[in-house]
């Protein structure tokens, strides 16, 4: 299964170009598509870093999108996904404290798309590097939301993710989606998985976000999920007739241009 790596950046100018060497250090080229940063509108040299790396030629596959206003992180994946060439994704958090050692053993533990078993594996920071009040407030957040969602997930705030492409863009949208992954994917009827991963402290810049707003908008987006995945009815096919073909499966896999919509079979780009 070859991988496209997503990156949301904002800001992130002395990170983002370490982490992408990194990604392509770490992921063997046999199993990396492609990585696709997306620049959610950054006013620092994050631009610049990333073309830098293109220009050089040293990483086949690398690709930048940009933002014209800040949308926020999920739209960014969101964007990511979309332009993604590959029917797995894996995204990691642009501040650089996401391992890019730790993506081949969560692919490891993904099944193949359409078969049984985790259509996603999401990492699990068991020793986080961050300031003491980020992480209690990360640990409240956690069992509030276990309680009220029971989805058994240790970690959903964790950045380092991967999954089926297919499965992500046939969920509803919101901004702040990327922290009900677990959850979303549950409701739709998909195995999830967790697995422990490497915490890293930021090297550069700043963090975009603090306790206060994120426990307000966590509470706000709570609700909503709530309602939605009491609201959500996924029927199971009892029947096929005339069954699918192998062909009509593959086509479903094809790569999907900038814009979403499917590639023709003649078209290359």
């Amino acid at each position: 299964m070859r991988v496209t790596v997503v990156i949301p950046a904002l800001n992130e100018a002395g990170n983002i170009g370490r982490l992408i060497e990194e990604t392509y250090a770490a992921v063997p080229a046999q199993r990396l598509a492609e990585v696709i940063v997306v620049d959610d509108a950054s006013v620092d040299d994050t631009p610049g870093e990333i073309k830098a790396l293109i220009a050089s030629g040293k990483h086949p596959g690398l690709r930048y999108l940009r933002h014209q206003v800040r949308s926020g992180q999920s739209c960014a994946l969101r964007s990511g996904v979309l332009a993604a060439t590959s029917p797995i994704i894996a995204t990691m958090d642009g501040d650089g404290q996401n391992d890019p050692k730790d993506i081949p053993n969560l692919l490891d533990a993904l099944a193949a798309p359409g078969t049984d078993g985790p259509a996603l594996v999401n990492g699990w920071r068991k020793d986080r590097k961050d300031t003491g009040s980020k992480r209690w407030a990360s640990r409240a957040a956690n069992s509030i939301r276990d309680a009220v969602l029971k989805d058994n997930c240790p970690d959903t705030g964790c950045g380092i993710k991967v999954y089926w492409r297919e499965v992500f863009l046939r969920l509803p949208f919101f901004t702040s989606m990327h922290r009900y992954m677990p959850a979303l994917f549950q409701t739709y009827g998909y195995e999830v998985a967790y697995v422990p991963v490497n915490d890293r402290p930021r090297q550069a810049g700043v963090s975009k976000y603090n306790n206060l707003n994120r426990a307000l908008v966590g509470l706000y987006d709570l609700v909503g999920v709530t309602w939605l995945r009491k609201r959500t009815k996924v029927p199971q096919i009892a029947e096929r007739y005339p069954a699918q073909t192998i062909a009509e499966i593959a086509s479903r896999l094809k790569p999907v241009n900038d814009d979403g919509a499917r590639a023709s079979a003649g078209d290359k780009s």
